[in-house]
């Protein structure tokens, strides 16, 4: 079973769910108008992060690349950074908790970290 396979295709689920969910459910909810927006850069990059690790996944299967620890280590700090990156905007999107935001750039900093390793890999 490939962990990172089934990590980013319900990454993917959830991001169309949670899209569908922001434009339709919480259309009128949203404190401000500003936060519809912090809503949708949510789901946009959890559903990039979501690709991002089913193609960590498939690499990880090929024969030429496998399972390296580059690979699964990027996958995972994808995995982590959707949580607190599109996490914390979702919470803050429907609570209005400004402090929120604080978290938000720890999951951006695991994304960066995430693409050099896979960057690494790949000139390796």
């Amino acid at each position: 079973m490939n962990i990172l396979l089934l990590i980013g295709t319900l990454l993917a689920f959830l991001g169309v769910a949670l899209g569908a969910f922001g434009a339709h459910a919480l259309k009128d909810k949203f404190p401000e108008p500003r936060y519809e927006q912090y809503w949708n850069t949510a789901v946009q990059y959890q559903m990039y992060h979501a690709l991002g690790i089913i193609l960590l996944a498939i690499l990880s299967m090929d024969s030429l690349v496998g399972p390296t620890g580059l690979i699964v280590w990027a996958g995972y700090l994808m995995f982590v950074g959707v949580i607190f990156f599109s996490g914390s905007l979702y919470v803050l999107s429907v609570t209005g908790v400004k402090k929120l935001g604080a978290i938000t750039p720890i999951g951006g900093v695991l994304f960066l970290v995430a693409w050099v390793l896979v960057f690494i890999e790949a000139i390796n």
